[in-house]
């Protein structure tokens, strides 16, 4: 089996003079590089990493590794004779990265033991969507909701005991919510903690259930509550309302509810931040002579100018008539697109003055627009 064995310092990337702070430095990039937790259901990859722990379980010993020196894998495999086998012995006798907690701690940021299942746990964070109309989101408004949340029963507090009695610790984890496997293999003594089957990893028994919750703790109760909607809310915002969401397990705080805002277009107007755009359409006597206009506002009409010879497409800027910006006492304006009106079926009359407007202005093509007699059977 030793003559199929990379050489470890091959393995660590490192020299046969690498000083301790060099293989250290080494075995940490390598084991982040193939960690099960980067790699999940990659044999190859898992192979590679107990191939690098173990290299690191012989170079960082200054006794293992001075026998590594002198007699290669020889010095821990017994059928060699070597009878020193300390290297394969479960990489320190603890779990199967025993002796590495803490190096695994700073590279991945986490302990590498399972937290207390019975510590306070916050609730879960929940979402709704809310829809209302321009103008509410425009003005603010409240509303009322209802939506569906977890909370722990009121008949046992939230412990899934029945009332008189209390959860018993689990007998088989004692209390932990998680038990130790030991598996001899060919690179010695294995260890893994799973959950405990016994409590489903609670760590508690509960002999005699809560009837309100079946033994839960938890039931999902319809809640409503009323919200306040800001002036000057746009679609696509949330609201969030602390403490909204669902109860915490063993004594943890609330989780939050998150609103989305929906908006409903309007007939007339559309939104852009705190500014409002329309399009008005003018008579083309309007946009010739000038003239005053009624224009629609959130809250009431108010009257426009219109020069003379206003364009078609022409914009006008009214300021202070848009939207109340969010959580201010400012407004955005109105942008006003004015469209001008052409007439498309003029009487006889009508055309002779159009005609007669147009030679005024110097059109030499009016004659062309000029009305034919009728005739006689016409």
């Amino acid at each position: 089996m030793a003559e199929n064995k990379r050489d470890y310092y091959e393995v660590l990337g490192v020299d046969k003079t690498a000083s301790d702070d060099e293989i250290k430095s080494a075995f940490r990039r390598q084991a982040k590089k193939y960690h099960p937790d980067l790699h999940p259901d990659d044999k190859e990859a898992e192979a590679k990493f107990k191939e690098v722990n173990e290299a690191y379980e012989v170079l960082s010993n200054a006794d293992k590794r001075a026998k590594y020196d002198q007699f290669g894998h020889a010095a821990f495999d017994p059928a060699a004779g070597g009878g020193y086998s300390e290297a394969w012995s479960g990489f320190g006798g603890g779990s199967p990265f025993g002796g590495f907690g803490d190096i695994f701690g700073d590279i991945f940021g986490r302990s590498q033991t399972r937290s207390n299942p019975n510590a306070p746990t916050r609730g879960e964070n929940l979402r709704q969507t809310l829809t209302i109309t321009f103008e509410e989101a425009a003005f603010g408004c409240e509303k009322e909701i209802q939506y569906r949340r977890e909370e722990n029963c009121s008949q046992c507090g939230g412990t899934g005991a029945a009332p008189g009695s209390s959860p018993q610790t689990c007998p088989t984890c004692g209390g932990r919510g998680q038990v130790t496997r030991v598996q001899n293999t060919i690179l010695g003594t294995m260890q893994t903690t799973v959950p405990c089957s016994t409590c489903n990893g609670t760590g508690r028994i509960i002999k005699d259930p809560c009837k309100a919750c079946g033994g839960s703790g938890r039931v999902r109760n319809i809640q409503k509550r009323k919200i306040k909607i800001p002036a000057g809310i746009d679609d696509g915002q949330t609201i969030r309302i602390s403490g909204g969401g669902d109860d915490g397990l063993r004594g943890g705080p609330k989780g939050d509810l998150h609103i989305g805002i929906r908006v409903k277009p309007h007939k007339r107007f559309v939104r852009d931040g705190a500014d409002i755009h329309q399009n008005v359409s003018i008579p083309v006597t309007t946009a010739i002579l000038g003239g005053a206009i009624n224009i629609p506002t959130l809250e009431n009409d108010v009257k426009l100018t219109i020069p003379e010879g206003t364009p078609t497409q022409k914009t006008f800027r009214m300021k202070g008539f848009g939207i109340q910006k969010l959580n201010q006492n400012e407004k955005g304006d109105m942008y006003v697109n004015i469209t001008v009106e052409i007439p498309r079926k003029l009487n006889e009359k009508q055309r002779e003055l159009v005609v007669r407007l147009a030679e005024e202005l110097g059109d030499g093509d009016a004659q062309k627009t000029k009305p034919k007699k009728k005739g006689l059977f016409k």
